[in-house]
Formats: C-alpha cells, structure tokens, sequence
C-alpha cells in the first residue's frame, strides 16, 4: 500500500437478488467510513439504483469508475462492472444474479492482484447459481485458493469478538468428512491457524484447542476410531513442531461450558460443528476470513438472506465488521512482516561434541572499550 493513501477496501456486491446490496448501501452510508478507508464497491450501477428505490433508502454520492485505477480517497467509489440488464427477482435464486455475482468477483479479484485494491470484502453468492464457465467451486474460499495459485493453502477463519473458529474441511457433505479428516489435513490446518493467528491477529502464542470428530470425542474409541488414530497424533506431531494445541475436546461439552474462553482459536472438524455454536453466540458480529491467501479477504458470516430481501430488514453489522476487520488484518500483516523480516542471525561455534549458541545482541564489541 502507498504510504500517502488510505487503505483500499474493494466490496463485490454478491448475489443481486438478496441482501448484499442493502447491507452494503447501509454500511457506505457511515460518513465516518470514509475516514478510515477507500471504500471501492463493485457492482452495477442501475441494480445499485434499483435495490435503493426498493428499500426507500436516501441517496448516496459515489465517485462512479470503469476503472478502480481513478479510485479516490474520502469519499465512496463505485467501479460499475455491469453493463447489461440484469433482471432482479429479490429473494428468488436466478441464474442471472449468479453471473452478476462472478463478474463483479472476477473483475474485483484481478484488481487485488493489480494492487489497485488492498483488501476484498465479499458479500453473500449462491453457491449453486454462480457455477458456471470460469466458477465450479463450492464456494468464495476454494476459488481464491485457486486463483491464487496452487502452492496457496487457504483456511477458512470465522470469528467474532468471543471465539475464533477454524475447520478442517470446508464445503463437503457430511457422508464425506470422516475420509477428510486425516492425520495430514489436521496437522496441516493446525499450522496454518497458528500461523494465522501470529501473522493475522497478532498473537504471539496462540493456544488452539482441538474438537473430535464423533461425539463424546469417541468415547475412547467406543464411538469412533478416528480421534485415536488421526487427531491425538496430530496434535501430538504439532506440539512438538511448537505449536501449542489442546484436546480433543466432545464439541458440545466444549462449548456449552465456555472452555472456548480460555483459547485463542478453536480447529473443528467440520463446518456446522464449529459454526453453529459461534453463529448462536451472536451472527451480528461475526466475520468470515480466509487465511493462507497472499491477500486479505474477508466477509459477513450470514448468506444471501432471500426471506427478507428488498424488506429493508437486514442487519449490516456483520458487513461492517467485515469491513473492519479486514483492514485491521491488513495493519497486523503489514506490522509482522516488518517484525520478521529481519531477524538476527544466529552464531554457532563448535567444541567438541556440543555447539555453543552465541546470543548476538549479548556480545559486546571490544572495540568499544
């Protein structure tokens, strides 16, 4: 990010027959918003105008682009992605909305890895409308992964301000998990929360505590093999890489008796075991990330919200603190990277059999004396 701007949060606009664009609108209409960010909406400009009439909203100033190469400070940009008309059945899933969706995702993307954007903040897609030439991916998280490259190993992160949430596999059905969760993919996940929670949150000793995969944790086996066979070793192979994991825990227990609160992070092992405690606790706050990416992005953690479309009943908070949260991401990103970018060198020196370690910063320069 150039240092003589503000940071650039580019918004994609989601499904156009749900809510996006009335949580959206609401959250640009914050003047202080514009005191903390760029905000960069892509859309189009008449489904913009269409969604305002229909929730009898006032009217708000944009600075309207074809490029996000003339974005402003202070005040909204709109990037207006979307030429065509585009039909709007609010509340209704349309292949058309879902096009709409991967357009403005499309063009927004590339603009991240242009750097004409900082940080990406989508609203909610239909997973099922948006597939199609260029999208066939269960969803935002595992077409980022892919557009980032194949080396990048994404990690899908919903928090809010009690508990930060973490899953093993994603957007599987359930018949699919117990062949998911396998001793690599648990250890493989574990590192990359850890290393989320340093780089992206600014913990420097994250805690993790680990949920089983069958109720009761299996009940020492009773009810299930896999926590004896692929969690303990996990997270017996990732204590001794140094990262500080727990459990595993019975996920009801866990979270009905808050033990949540004394971690830093909790790594389910599938989506709704983790996500329906933290959504009970409270979906006004609550944010989707996706760590392991080179780039922030991040999202409100409700859906396309069809049942009250165009009723002028949506809550924006979780989009606005989607909005915050990436840029605070963003500032801890950019702190740790300077923290770890240099780090001192280490000395050995050899006697026998034993390597002595010389602290650097310890030894004094003789010429000085």
């Amino acid at each position: 990010m150039a240092d003589d701007r503000k940071i650039r949060v580019g918004i994609t606009h989601g499904d156009t027959n749900g809510i996006g664009y009335e949580v959206i609108l609401k959250t640009l209409s914050c003047p202080q918003l514009t005191e903390l960010c760029t905000p960069v909406l892509y859309g189009s400009a008449k489904i913009a105008t269409y969604h305002r009439k229909a929730l009898d909203m006032p009217g708000l100033n944009f600075n309207v682009l074809q490029d996000a190469g003339g974005v402003k400070d202070n005040m909204n940009n709109f990037v207006d992605v979307i030429k065509d008309e585009v039909k709007i059945e609010l509340g209704q899933p349309s292949k058309a909305a879902g096009d709409a969706a991967f357009a403005v995702l499309e063009r927004a993307v590339a603009d991240l890895q242009e750097g004409k954007i900082d940080v990406l903040v989508t609203a909610p897609i239909n997973k099922n409308t948006i597939q199609g030439e260029g999208f066939n991916f269960p969803g935002h998280t595992e077409y980022l992964a892919a557009v980032a490259g194949e080396e990048c190993k994404p990690l899908m992160i919903l928090f809010n301000d009690r508990v930060k949430v973490a899953l093993v596999t994603t957007h599987l059905p359930i018949s699919e998990v117990p062949g998911a969760v396998t001793k690599e993919a648990v250890l493989e996940k574990l590192e990359l929360f850890s290393d989320s929670l340093k780089r992206d949150f600014g913990i420097v000793y994250p805690r993790i505590a680990v949920l089983g995969l069958n109720p009761h944790s299996g009940d020492g086996g009773l009810l299930g093999k896999e926590e004896q066979e692929v969690i303990i070793p996990a997270i017996e192979e990732a204590n001794d890489r140094r990262i500080s994991c727990f459990g595993p825990y019975a996920a009801d227990g866990f979270f009905g008796s808050c033990q949540y609160e004394h971690f830093d992070g909790v790594l389910a092992m599938y989506h709704d075991q983790g996500l329906a405690p933290l959504k009970t606790m409270g979906m006004e706050n609550g944010v989707n990330y996706t760590a392991g990416l080179p780039f922030v992005r991040t999202s409100p953690d409700h859906g396309t919200g069809y049942d009250i479309a165009g009723k002028n009943l949506a809550d924006e908070s979780s989009l606005r603190e989607a909005v915050y949260q990436a840029i605070d991401i963003y500032r801890n990103r950019e702190r740790y990277n300077e923290m770890t970018s240099n780090p001192l060198r280490r000395q050995y020196v050899n006697k026998g059999a034993d390597n002595v370690v010389l602290d650097l910063t310890k030894v004094e320069d003789e010429d000085t004396h």
